[in-house]
């Protein structure tokens, strides 16, 4: 804040205020960053920090785990599509349709409706249906 009022008399128009207590803002918080003792003095990638070589010269990669297909979430995955297939083959064709072109297509009501050559009410009132069919029976 101190910055801010040693500047302001550069900050009279009063559209200039609001960007320049911004700008002052964050140059302030850049050169407390550049003071700091916890910010590393220069940026590293991951690579850097991987050793490389091979298991002859004594040296090992480090290889990082991969986290984005784990056991449990694939058996997950495996089992809610086999239940939506069989609620999918469940539903008539009709509703099947348009569940499957608006919901996994994600296309828009307009061009649903084109497709199936309905109206975009009937899309609507199909999705619906087909949304709560469980419900129906």
């Amino acid at each position: 804040m101190l910055k801010l009022f040693e500047s302001f008399d550069q900050l009279r128009d009063s559209e200039r205020v609001r960007p320049g207590v911004f700008r002052i803002a964050k140059n302030a918080g850049l050169m407390k960053r550049r003071k700091s003792v916890f910010v590393a003095s220069q940026k590293l990638s991951v690579e850097q920090f991987l050793a490389v070589g091979n298991q002859a010269d004594g040296q090992v990669k480090i290889e990082i785990a991969d986290w984005s297909h784990l056991p449990d979430d694939q058996v997950l995955q495996s089992e809610m599509k086999q239940v939506l297939d069989r609620a999918m083959g469940d539903l008539p064709e009709n509703y099947r349709a348009v569940i499957l072109l608006r919901d996994l297509e994600e296309l828009s009501t307009e061009a649903t409706a084109q497709i199936v050559d309905v109206t975009e009410d009937t899309v609507k009132q199909r999705l619906h249906r087909a949304r709560f069919a469980p419900e129906l029976g």
